[in-house]
């Protein structure tokens, strides 16, 4: 005996471009590119070593600096290889020239400490470690580097300080 209620299978949608889906859902799986300069010189019908050949980047690094020395041959095909995009590498070199941005700074306990070391010591770290302000026992060398750390984020600061100590 059959069920009361029929069951209905997924029927086949004729409308629908099977290609035009499955490359829609190929771009949106497809990793994102972080790199700009790459990202807008990336062809997508081609395969990744030829897209990277094409910057005059190197997919294999092994291949591009081999351990054996080189042989003729080998040599004969890096000078077939012509950069189409060399823009790209220049943006690349542009990018990795530009400065870092640096985002540690100090802590304000530290400023206190550091100040309150020099302006008492000056520069005599063998004197700053025998204060008593020096609650986690740093050597000489280490209030000496924290000073120096103090130096390079506030030049100025530090200039007015032995110049205050001096005149004293």
């Amino acid at each position: 005996m059959g069920k009361v209620k029929k069951k209905r299978g997924n029927t086949f949608n004729y409308n629908v471009d099977r290609k035009k889906l499955k490359r829609k859902a190929r771009k949106k799986h497809a990793p994102r590119i972080p790199c700009e300069t790459i990202r807008n010189a990336w062809n997508d019908g081609k395969s990744v070593a030829k897209n990277l050949a094409e910057m005059g980047l190197a997919a294999d690094p092994n291949k591009c600096l081999p351990v054996r020395p080189s042989k003729v041959k080998d040599a004969e095909e890096q000078h077939s290889n012509v950069i189409k995009k060399p823009y790209v590498l220049e943006g690349l070199q542009a990018l990795a020239s530009l400065p870092s941005k640096q985002t540690m700074g100090i802590s304000s306990d530290m400023i206190h400490y550091v100040r309150h070391m020099v302006e008492n010591y000056g520069e005599d770290y063998k004197a700053m470690a025998r204060d008593e302000k020096n609650y986690y026992q740093d050597t000489p060398k280490q209030i000496q580097r924290k000073v120096n750390l103090y130096k390079r984020h506030h030049p100025q600061d530090f200039q007015a300080m032995i110049t205050s100590h001096v005149m004293q």
